[in-house]
């Protein structure tokens, strides 16, 4: 219902723990190809679920592959090398891995069959040049135009039309690899005789080809190859299924994780399970610049094992044209080093998601930075003294998972700061459960921890707030309301008597509670309905009269407060659990309005109820509430005031928000 562009990000200390890598996207997408362009079926195990391979499954499934999921299996059905349906048009969203081989597979597949398909993204998508991909495809005899600019996206194929096979055909290697990827992914279904590629320049980004081959080499294909200027395809080969193929974890990613591990795991390594010593893809190197810098990093073969070593960690040079997506990691990292970093061999990051050398200057300047950039490489010096900023992320996921590691800056900083990271939701394009993950292995000292409390009367709707304010944030929230009877529920599940109260004490300390979506959940299991029973409800009163109990209870309430933030919602919780918050709400209402909200609630679940009963009811509450001797209801001196009587609840989120806005240190426009 509601969104927020961004995410704070409180001042992290500490990582510790282990992570299991997502699929990695490169190969993820190739897999998928190559086995919609096979002879069999491909069973998937592994398969990235991110937003480039949701458009590559759904452009497959547009042009007729069958393919479907059974839990974390992805099972295709090859179509031989002929398309089921000869017209189609496909968006790609901004995802380069589909984009590229698709384009040559479909312009081969028109010339000799015929057909007419066309290929769009998003606007940053037709910024992206394809030219010489183009024109290695004409080079062949298919017919390709673009439709908006030269050289760019979209792009309509269609045929037939004669192919020439008989020439070797040249494209360039020094702007994309993928490219170079596609031609080898796509000849095999043309390949009547010997095809030759010739790379003309220097070909970036080998490690991606190496991950071709390899693939391609598991679907049946083994490309000869002359160092890296030449590849030819033999005569008479075809895609065929390997029936099983299992996707590696996604090194790219690693590198985040490499990164936290070297700035903040100390005392015990952060393991990071998916890739390690036997990976296929190039960017498990990125451990090597890491390592260069002063990480201490074990390689095993399906793992890495990384923590801090020097400190802090050391300036380097490094060539990245092996590893151009993880490099981005390196340029934050640099900020915690000694001396400046020179990356180098960079240049193909002028036509990723975005420019994103321009954007990795522009942003790490706004933290304080001094950066020096060229048209294919970037110096960043060390940073001391720390600014809150605002990230911007140019839609693009490695801006958003690399500069979460500035929020590491306490480590280093002379003064500690948070740092916001706007769109965060971009990470979806390849790992969408980045930011869970990541708050899943730091550490925060409670105090740089943000809190917004949401304090008011019986039937106020404080609950409802605070949950759509903690989305909105994607901050934790805190249903203060219902400890008590968890605690009572929780006791009658294990036999503990609600009279002992040592007991109970010490099982309402570690209740392993969550709340997420307006339910309760307790050890993952949902007991939002059963608080409601009557029977719990007398257990909630008698448990919550015993000194230990309540005070086994405020220090579960404390727990709550982790990264990146929590919203908290009772009577209390600006008063007594939280005084040092940096919002506090105190939500209202008349009576009247309160009782009748109730009413309807209750008569809706089919209830009966009068209105006079409950509204003698909530006057008797709020009357014991004000009056009682422990943190009686009151609004904290520097709350704000909310009165919701003649407000939504969209409305009620916005002026919290709004208020939240206000409270932050980001100067400047975004």
């Amino acid at each position: 219902m509601y969104t927020i562009p961004f995410l704070d990000l409180p001042p992290l200390r500490a990582a510790l723990g282990s992570v299991t890598l997502p699929g990695s996207k490169s190969i993820s997408n190739r897999i998928l190809l190559m086995a919609a362009l096979a002879e069999g079926r491909t069973e998937i195990h592994g398969l990235l679920d991110a937003d480039d391979t949701q458009v590559m499954l759904a452009a497959l499934r547009s042009l007729g592959v069958a393919w479907q999921r059974d839990g974390s299996v992805v099972s295709v059905q090859g179509m031989a090398g002929r398309v089921p349906q000869p017209q189609a048009e496909l968006f790609l969203g901004n995802a380069g891995t589909a984009m590229r081989p698709l384009a040559a597979a479909l312009a081969l597949l028109a010339a000799r069959d015929g057909g007419d398909y066309q290929l769009r993204g998003v606007a940053r998508m037709h910024e992206r040049p394809i030219g010489d991909l183009v024109d290695a495809l004409r080079g062949f005899g298919c017919r390709v135009e673009c439709l908006a600019q030269e050289g760019y996206p979209p792009l309509r194929l269609h045929g037939p039309s004669s192919l020439r096979l008989d020439q070797p055909v040249r494209v360039r290697g020094d702007v994309s690899s993928q490219f170079l990827t596609a031609l080898l992914m796509a000849l095999p279904l043309v390949a009547t005789r010997d095809i030759v590629i010739e790379v003309e320049g220097e070909l970036i980004s080998k490690p991606y080809i190496d991950i071709t081959l390899a693939l391609l080499a598991r679907f049946g294909v083994v490309v000869r190859r002359e160092g890296w200027q030449r590849f030819t395809l033999p005569a008479g080969c075809r895609l065929r299924a390997p029936g099983v193929v299992h996707v590696e974890g996604d090194a790219s990613a690693a590198s985040y994780f490499i990164g936290l591990g070297s700035l903040a795991a100390q005392g015990e390594p952060l393991r990071i399970d998916g890739v390690g010593r036997d990976a296929l893809q190039g960017d498990v190197r990125f451990a090597d610049a890491a390592a260069a810098m002063g990480a201490d990093i074990r390689l095993e073969p399906n793992a890495l094992l990384v923590q801090r070593g020097r400190w802090p960690l050391r300036g380097i040079e490094w060539d990245c044209i092996a590893i151009p997506d993880a490099a981005m990691t390196l340029a934050v990292m640099a900020l915690y080093a000694d001396s400046p970093t020179l990356l180098t061999g960079i240049g193909s990051w002028r036509v990723k998601e975005t420019d994103r050398i321009a954007a990795m200057a522009t942003e790490l300047r706004k933290l304080g930075a001094q950066v020096d950039e060229g048209d294919t490489w970037l110096r960043v010096h060390p940073l001391r003294d720390w600014r809150a900023a605002s990230i911007h992320t140019y839609d693009d996921h490695r801006m958003a998972m690399c500069f979460s590691l500035a929020a590491l800056n306490p480590l280093i900083a002379s003064a500690p700061v948070p740092v916001r990271i706007q769109d965060p939701a971009c990470v979806a394009k390849t790992y969408p459960e980045y930011f869970e993950t990541f708050f899943g292995l730091v550490q925060a000292d409670a105090a740089d921890v943000p809190v917004v409390c949401v304090d008011g009367p019986t039937a106020s709707g404080k609950g409802t707030l605070a949950d759509e304010v903690a989305r909105a944030l994607g901050f934790w929230v805190l249903d203060s309301g219902a400890l008590y009877r968890a605690a009572a529920l929780a006791a009658q599940r294990t036999g503990i008597d609600w009279q002992d109260e040592a007991a109970v004490a010490a099982l309402a300390a570690t209740l392993p509670l969550r709340f997420l979506g307006g339910r309760v959940l307790l050890d993952g299991d949902d007991i939002t309905d059963a608080l409601r029973d009557e029977a719990i409800g007398l257990g909630a009163s008698t448990v919550a009269a015993l000194p230990s109990v309540r005070q086994a209870l405020h220090a579960l309430q404390l727990g709550f407060r982790r990264a990146p933030g929590l919203v908290a919602d009772g009577r209390d919780m600006g008063t007594a659990i939280f005084p040092d918050a940096a919002l506090k709400v105190f939500l209202t209402a008349t009576a009247e309005q309160r009782a009748e909200r109730r009413h309807k609630q209750l008569i809706s679940k089919g209830i009966p109820t009068t209105m006079a009963g409950l509204l003698a009811d909530l006057q008797a509450r709020d009357a014991r509430d004000k009056t009682r001797s422990a943190s009686p209801l009151k609004p904290a001196e520097d709350a704000k005031r909310l009165d919701n009587s003649d407000l939504s609840i969209e409305a009620s989120v916005q002026q919290v928000l709004a208020w939240w806005a206000e409270t932050r240190p980001f100067t400047g426009k975004d």
